[in-house]
């Protein structure tokens, strides 16, 4: 859902979404509505945020939580990343303590319905942020784990794609694996679902 008026001033979408009930993201002047995560959505955020916090506990990184919105300056918009870890010092919004913009590594669970532009859309968007090295992707309704990579000297973008329960997902940028099962942990498929090579 798109509100009816043409265009809103990041002000103006952040002082309504400190009384919506309920989330919308700001592109450019248009506040839209996020949608509503099922479950399997909800069970794999929460195991993104345990692994990520347990490997990084050691280390001079924060996790967010999509409680926290990140403003991606060039591109005048703010999302609610589903995860991400900014290392060092928090950059925020001037004048906020909950729009930050500087992170390292960003986490979209992919749903059916925003599946396109979680995958597209944002990456558009997020590759924009300076301090971005990887943004990753994790499908909610079948074991595909897909990580795009900014190469170091270059920018260039890679991309990396596991889609089996034994592999394991590498995040260069903090020095740290995760297996793809700990992702998917206590996560229910439909018979047949979970087992594909269908590319995300």
């Amino acid at each position: 859902m798109i509100y009816s008026k043409t265009k809103y001033t990041p002000e103006e979408y952040l002082a309504r979404e400190e009384q919506a009930e309920y989330k919308s993201e700001y592109y450019d002047g248009e506040i839209r509505m996020m949608a509503g995560g099922s479950e399997n959505h909800s069970v794999i955020q929460g195991n993104v945020i345990t692994q990520l916090n347990i490997a990084l506990w050691k280390k001079s990184c924060r996790v967010y939580t999509s409680d926290m919105r990140l403003l991606i300056e060039r591109r005048r918009t703010i999302t609610y990343p589903d995860a991400m870890v900014i290392c060092g010092k928090t950059e925020f919004q001037a004048g906020r303590t909950d729009v930050v913009a500087n992170p390292v590594v960003l986490f979209e669970i992919l749903s059916p319905s925003m599946r396109e532009h979680d995958r597209i859309e944002k990456f558009k968007l997020y590759k924009q942020i300076a301090s971005l090295h990887e943004y990753v992707l994790v499908d909610s309704e079948r074991i595909v784990v897909s990580i795009l990579r900014r190469e170091v000297g270059s920018g260039k973008w890679t991309i990396d794609m596991w889609n089996d329960a034994k592999d394991t997902l590498t995040l260069e940028s903090l020095e740290l694996e995760i297996p793809i099962a700990d992702l998917y942990a206590k996560v229910e498929f439909p018979t047949g679902a979970a087992e594909t090579s269908e590319s995300p």
